[in-house]
């Protein structure tokens, strides 16, 4: 195969975008989420990976927890991949990592990005329905499910457990 028949086959395939976040808490429980201007709902801390530049997803998590909320912290484990499929875009390979628990002095230094964010709270487990749109809500809480157990990552497809 030729260099260009190579080029003509990869820009053939399909494409899918990939996003990461982090999800952190407070010494009681409740998560941090952070309300875009852009769009309807709440989300994780977190964003597009830049994959053309050769950012991963862990390198993404954290410059984008930087960059949307001032705290420059190292993502910790793989908490949840979701195979996220939508209308009128690519499907979305959504990583959550888990950002741990903030102390107050780190929730006390958090700047918003003020360009594409309105606002931050601290959210109760039990209220995050009512903030997180579509499937975010169920990522979200399969998420903290594995943390509450202990278990390994949690593959999803649209929010629910991957069929296997």
């Amino acid at each position: 195969m030729t260099t260009t028949d190579y080029a003509t086959y990869i820009a053939g395939l399909p494409r899918v975008l990939a996003g990461a976040a982090s999800l952190f808490r407070d010494a009681g429980g409740r998560v941090l989420l952070v309300e875009p201007n852009y769009r309807d709902g709440w989300a994780l801390p977190g964003g597009t990976v830049e994959s053309d530049t050769g950012e991963g997803p862990r390198q993404a998590a954290r410059r984008e927890t930087a960059e949307e909320i001032g705290l420059d912290l190292a993502p910790g484990r793989l908490l949840a991949v979701d195979w996220s499929r939508g209308t009128g875009r690519p499907p979305i390979a959504a990583y959550v990592y888990d950002g741990g628990v903030l102390t107050p002095e780190q929730i006390g230094a958090i700047r918003l990005q003020e360009e594409e964010l309105l606002s931050w709270r601290l959210v109760e487990r039990a209220d995050l329905g009512g903030y997180l749109p579509g499937q975010l809500g169920p990522r979200v809480e399969a998420a903290l499910r594995v943390l509450d157990t202990g278990t390994g990552t949690v593959e999803l497809e649209d929010g629910a457990p991957a069929a296997g």
